[in-house]
């Protein structure tokens, strides 16, 4: 069976293959041995003006009372009520724009 045309064809096919897998690995090992910030996929080579502190920036906003609505989405589990209305972010930001409680902390 080894003298087989297609089995040889196939052999060969998943060497080139394992061979095109350990180059891939190779590549990962030597970005991965690199420290330090890494550019964004695609956009490895072109010139950005985002910061760091943007993102923190937009992350505390964001995520600014995500600890406190765990806890309380905790305790409504703990007394089996049911959960809110979910509101999203952008309607938060529309509110706060308009000078206005965000829509996820008014009480109903």
């Amino acid at each position: 069976m080894a003298n087989d045309p297609m089995e040889k064809q196939h052999q060969r096919e998943r060497e080139q293959e394992r061979q095109r897998l350990r180059e891939q690995e190779q590549k990962d090992l030597e970005v991965e041995a690199q420290r330090g910030p890494r550019p964004l996929e695609g956009f490895a080579g072109g010139h950005t003006t985002w910061t760091g502190q943007q993102d923190d920036e937009a992350a505390s906003r964001v995520h600014a009372r995500d600890a406190a609505e765990s806890w309380e989405a905790s305790e409504r589990q703990a007394r089996l009520e049911p959960e809110p209305e979910a509101h999203s972010p952008e309607e938060d930001e529309e509110a706060r724009k308009r000078g206005e409680e965000p829509v996820s902390h008014r009480v109903e």
